[in-house]
């Protein structure tokens, strides 16, 4: 099936279920299907953003920014994870929690407000992968209309290229809690920490990349940086050190094998 075709599919599907919820993270793959919905059933359409201390301020302040660009229509909702031992946890299954919560509220949403439909952005790349939230979208009927139009991750990136969406070449940015290691309990203390350690990471030019919580003591920050990008490190040990120290780490080492 041609790329066009499979576009085809997908607006099909949002103009036969609006109007429509598109629970929108504002990562590659669900502002290209709010921009598709938004094109193809206008204010038919809601996205809707979770905010929760899992969110960096920065990611949700370019979902907005994102969304005001494509004159899509948006709301930002506040998740209760943190309210749940099961996510808090971090059990394997972490994102089974967050998604549920998430549908859950999308569910109630859409009831209250006469929606016919949650739709979320997975990609048919993420068959492949185990993903707790699937499960969680399965058992709460979310539409994912990329998926089943057979769209690839790369093709998700052509078509938002096409849109003009600035997300088209943003690298994956999954949410701050996946910085934790599974097992080790999630606290908004360490995500806050996490997350001022990423953006001083980010000022020095770095694009790709994960600071990791290791909980000590000491409290340790690991600094994952992609293979390409290692080439920055040189001469930046001990500004790294300092700036990751500032947000509250005790501790700070650099992987010498980069993000995998």
């Amino acid at each position: 099936m041609t790329l066009a075709a499979k576009i085809r599919n997908v607006e099909e599907v949002i103009r036969s279920m609006s109007p429509l919820i598109v629970a929108c993270s504002g990562g590659v793959d669900s502002t290209c299907l709010l921009a598709l919905a938004t094109r193809s059933a206008g204010d038919r359409v809601l996205g809707v953003i979770a905010d929760s201390p899992s969110l960096p301020r920065s990611a949700l302040r370019q979902a907005l920014d994102t969304a005001a660009r494509i004159g899509a229509r948006v709301e930002v909702v506040t998740t209760a994870e943190f309210e749940n031992e099961d996510y808090l946890a971090n059990p394997p299954n972490r994102c089974y929690f967050c998604k549920a919560e998430l549908f859950s509220r999308l569910e109630k949403i859409a009831r209250d407000r006469g929606f016919r439909a949650v739709a979320y952005g997975e990609n048919a790349d993420d068959r492949a992968d185990l993903r707790p939230g699937s499960k969680a979208a399965a058992e709460f009927h979310v539409l994912a209309p990329l998926r089943e139009a057979g769209l690839t991750k790369a093709e998700v990136r052509a078509v938002s290229r096409e849109l003009g969406l600035p997300t088209h070449d943003a690298p994956a940015q999954p949410c701050l809690s996946s910085r934790i290691p599974h097992g080790t309990r999630v606290t908004a203390e360490a995500l806050f920490m996490v997350e001022q350690g990423e953006e001083f990471v980010r000022s020095l030019g770095f694009k790709i990349f994960r600071v990791r919580f290791l909980e000590g003591p000491p409290v340790t920050a690991k600094l994952q940086v992609a293979p390409e990008e290692m080439a920055l490190l040189a001469g930046r040990a001990a500004a790294i050190e300092t700036g990751l120290k500032n947000a509250g780490f005790e501790a700070v080492v650099i992987d010498p094998e980069g993000y995998r």
